[in-house]
This record gives C-alpha cells, sequence and structure tokens, in this order.
C-alpha cells in the first residue's frame, strides 16, 4: 500500500477517510435476487488483529456478503471497503485479501504444488512462497500428487495456501474448517489465532460455533440478510443469563411469558426442553417468581445460567424468538 511522504495513507476515493491496514468496512450492503432481497442494508465492521466469526443460518447472506466484499457480485446499494478502498481498487488485490469461498475449484489432474504454482505466476507472487505455504499448511508429504487423490480436508488446506500465497493483510474464510477431523480443527485454530495475533483481519464464517467461540474475538450475526448482533464474543454470552425453570405447568407458564412479553414491550424467549422444563431468556428471577405466584404456577426447580454462543445464536436467530 502507498503511503504519502507523511507517512499518513491518503484517503480513498469518494470515503473522505484515510486508509488503514486492512480493517473491512461494511456500509448499508444490499442485494437483490430478483424478488429476494438476500443482504439488507447490512454494516458491521471488522478489525485488524482479531478474528472475527461471521454466523447465520443457511440462507443468511453470508457467502453473499463476502462475495460482495471480493467484487464477484456487484451490490445494489452499499459498499464494503478493505483498508479504505473497495476491492477492485487494491492496487494488488491478492496480495491485501486471501479468500477461501468454495473448495470445488481443483484441477483433479494437477499437483498441489502446481496449483499454487499456477496461482503464484497468476498474482504475481515469489515462487518461494510455495514451499513455505505447503510447510505451513503441512501439506509438503502429498504436494505432488494429483489433486483428485486429496481428502475433502486436505483440499480446503491447499485452499488455504492458495489464500495465503500473498502474504495477505486480509483473510476472508468460508467454512475454513469443512472436512477438518478434530486435530485438524485444532491445528487451523491455532493457524487463524496466530495470523490474527501477527495484525491480520480475519474473517471467519462457519456453522460449527463451537469452534467459533473457541476462535473468535468477536461475533457478527446476521438472519435473512440483516445485522442481529455484532459485539465481543465474551460480552455477547456473559451478558446473556438463561434461566433454567422445572415445573409440571411448562404450559401454563409459557403462555403467561408470552402475554407478558407483549405487555412489556420487550421480548422474553421462551424455550421448551421436554415436557416439564423451559429455558428463559430476557427475566430475572424475581420478575419470574412474581409471575409464578400470581398465576398461582408451580415451579420445582430454578437455576440460572450463562448461556454458550449456541444458545445465544439460536436465540437470536429464532423464527420465535419473542415468544412461545
Amino acid at each position: 500500500m502507498t503511503r504519502s511522504p507523511a507517512g499518513v495513507s491518503p484517503p480513498s476515493p469518494g470515503t473522505g477517510r484515510p486508509r488503514d491496514d486492512g480493517s473491512i468496512e461494511v456500509t448499508g450492503l444490499t442485494k437483490r435476487f430478483g424478488p429476494v432481497t438476500a443482504v439488507a442494508d447490512l454494516g458491521f465492521r471488522v478489525d485488524a488483529g482479531m478474528v472475527t466469526g461471521f454466523l447465520g443460518p443457511n440462507g443468511a447472506g453470508k457467502t453473499t456478503t463476502m462475495r460482495m466484499m471480493l467484487g464477484l457480485v456487484r451490490p445494489d446499494a452499499g459498499h464494503a471497503l478493505i483498508g479504505g478502498r473497495r476491492y477492485e481498487e487494491l492496487p494488488r488485490p491478492t496480495s491485501t485479501v486471501g479468500a477461501v469461498l468454495d473448495s470445488s475449484g481443483l484441477h483433479p489432474t494437477r499437483t498441489g504444488r502446481d496449483h499454487l504454482r499456477l496461482y503464484c505466476a497468476m498474482g504475481g507472487h515469489s515462487r518461494a512462497r510455495v514451499s513455505e505455504v505447503l510447510d505451513l499448511l503441512q501439506l509438503t508429504a502429498v504436494a505432488d500428487r494429483p489433486a483428485r487423490g486429496y481428502s475433502t480436508g486436505m483440499r480446503q488446506r491447499l485452499n488455504l495456501a492458495v489464500a495465503l500465497l500473498g502474504d495477505p493483510r486480509v483473510l476472508l474464510l468460508d467454512e475454513p474448517g469443512n472436512g477438518l477431523d478434530p486435530a485438524g480443527a485444532a491445528w487451523l485454530r491455532g493457524l487463524l489465532r496466530g495470523l490474527a495475533d501477527e495484525g491480520r483481519t480475519v474473517l471467519v464464517s462457519s456453522h460449527v460455533l463451537a469452534e467459533v467461540a473457541a476462535l473468535a474475538d468477536r461475533v457478527v450475526v446476521v438472519k435473512a440478510g440483516r445485522l442481529v448482533a455484532d459485539a465481543p464474543t465474551a460480552e455477547l454470552t456473559s451478558a446473556a443469563d438463561t434461566l433454567v425453570v422445572r415445573t409440571p405447568d411448562a404450559d401454563d407458564l409459557a403462555r403467561v411469558l408470552g402475554a407478558q412479553s407483549g405487555e412489556r414491550g420487550s421480548p422474553i424467549s421462551v424455550r421448551p426442553v421436554g415436557s416439564d422444563r423451559l429455558h428463559i431468556d430476557g427475566l430475572d428471577a424475581a420478575a419470574l417468581a412474581d409471575l409464578v405466584a400470581a398465576h398461582g404456577l408451580r415451579v420445582h426447580e430454578l437455576t440460572s445460567r450463562q448461556e454458550g454462543l449456541e444458545e445465544v445464536f439460536l436465540r437470536l436467530t429464532s423464527d420465535k424468538e419473542s415468544s412461545r
């Protein structure tokens, strides 16, 4: 990236702000496919030096958003800036951004090494990087085998190797852990953590929420193309205490809480677990005790526990989040 003589990066055309070294800014991003709005006025920021998890149900718009970041899909409104520039404005895009969006783009008869040499030539990278990334991704032993003989996990590692050829400051990874066994998943966490600790920007989409919880410093959650949460992972989970109630009047209590949610104007989430247990969010224990007493309901056990990321995700993306 070219800097001004004073050491301050010049502003990107139209942004009025100086560039940084790799943060991602998504502003008002919108994409429609015919009558379907895949991404709706989406905005968030991904900072350098951390791993950001990008979560949402299938069809929530995650991959479409990442493709718009990379200039592969043109937005109908809004923009995504990488280091203050649109992807197509970057002077050497593959030296700034490395991406894994699809593991199916490998030629079956080419070896892993040949794939990397080809992408090196296309990106103008040093051929020395081929051996370096093969070692980094632990692919040296299979580098001269045709890709058709690679397992899903090996193919995923090779795609990561391609993404890292340009030694990029920004990584956009869509389901990078697909096909990895537990040891491979732990290795991937260590790799991405190390890259972020070097000051790189790492955005990871994954459906394996336990992996995201163990890795991500921050989480962005989307539902139906819209932002529903953007917060540090620890804050998102520590802020949410779930009341666990065991009661023979579970159905009646759920109805009372649903009505109370409407009266309060703030959502109370109620999730049945079996026939006599409810998980309740959005209500403290004292308020619940008052409701139970007022309606003559029975409670045999009441405990409070902190939600994990998976429970927070399910609550945020549930179609029945507000009431049951």
